[in-house]
């Protein structure tokens, strides 16, 4: 009789299957959206786990396309940044390694001239 030792399951570091915003990022993400809907410039968002991104979509109505894009990509974390806001037109707004400055670019917009 022979005894065998059980071979172990592999361990992967790989990647996840899907990338998520974290409860830190999205407190900042909602707290921003809570002030523009205040401010009655957003009604909607949506939220894509996808393999290689997550996005939080940002809308004026829910029928329409996309107002901004807050990206979450961890390939680019060591070029130009994870995070990235991109307007409804496909121009990046704003890129870096900090989702609080880059969220800055959409805080400019509720400011404005009191006459």
């Amino acid at each position: 009789m022979t005894i065998q030792t059980p071979t172990p399951l592999p361990t992967s570091h790989a990647i996840p299957e899907q990338v998520s915003f974290d409860r830190k990022e999205l407190g900042l993400i909602l707290g921003l959206y809570g002030r523009m809907v205040a401010a009655g410039e957003w009604r909607d968002y949506g939220i894509s786990t996808l393999r290689d991104a997550a996005v939080f979509s940002v809308f004026r109505r829910t029928a329409e396309h996309p107002l901004y894009r807050i990206e979450k990509r961890p390939k680019l974390r060591l070029k130009q940044g994870q995070y990235c806001v991109v307007a409804m037109d496909g121009q990046i707004l704003k890129r870096g390694p900090d989702l609080k400055t880059v969220l800055r670019v959409l805080e400019r917009k509720l400011i404005r001239a009191v006459d």
